[in-house]
């Protein structure tokens, strides 16, 4: 029988330590999740800090993108560089494609909601070019299917262009 007192002086022991090891874990426990919560917002300081140039020249490069896409300004630039309207609605199509394989990386620093602007921005330039063309004749000049495409846009309500860079800016704003 002597090992019965035994048993119980170990189990004694062992509920004293467990009991004791639950208080101290109890009492560091803030500590510790107030610790790691400090952790975590340095953590994420430094990630802001080296990632919002980053993402403030993603923007820049968007809205560069939208300015380079839309007609007005796209027309200008390739003024000349084509003499029906079939060789320019090909270097108009290019053109746009060429931008946005440009920046597609853009998509990983700006939000979903902007880059899907940018996609629709880039679908509707290339089905407003191509419906232009195919509302004008064959053998059309490439004068003829530029007037066409700002005498379509002069008519919409709203520019989309403009309205893709102020979604944009709203982006920007919440992202102060």
């Amino acid at each position: 029988m002597p090992t019965l007192p035994f048993l119980f002086d170990i189990l004694k022991y062992t509920i004293s330590g467990l009991g004791v090891v639950y208080i101290a874990f109890y009492l560091f426990k803030p500590y510790l999740d107030k610790s790691e919560s400090i952790q975590l917002l340095e953590l994420k300081r430094t990630i802001s800090n080296q990632t919002l140039p980053l993402r403030l020249q993603a923007y820049e490069r968007v809205v560069l993108f939208i300015e380079r896409v839309n007609p007005a300004s796209l027309l200008i630039r390739l003024n000349g560089s084509a003499d029906t309207a079939a060789e320019l609605q090909a270097i108009i199509i290019n053109e746009v494609r060429n931008e946005f394989q440009h920046n597609i990386t853009q998509q990983i620093y700006v939000s979903a909601r902007v880059w899907n602007v940018v996609k629709r921005v880039k679908d509707d330039t290339i089905n407003m070019i191509n419906n232009a063309v195919k509302a004008l004749p064959p053998d059309t000049s490439a004068l003829e299917l530029s007037k066409v495409i700002l005498v379509h846009l002069s008519k919409l309500e709203d520019n989309p262009y403009d309205v893709a860079l102020g979604l944009i800016r709203q982006d920007m704003e919440e992202l102060y």
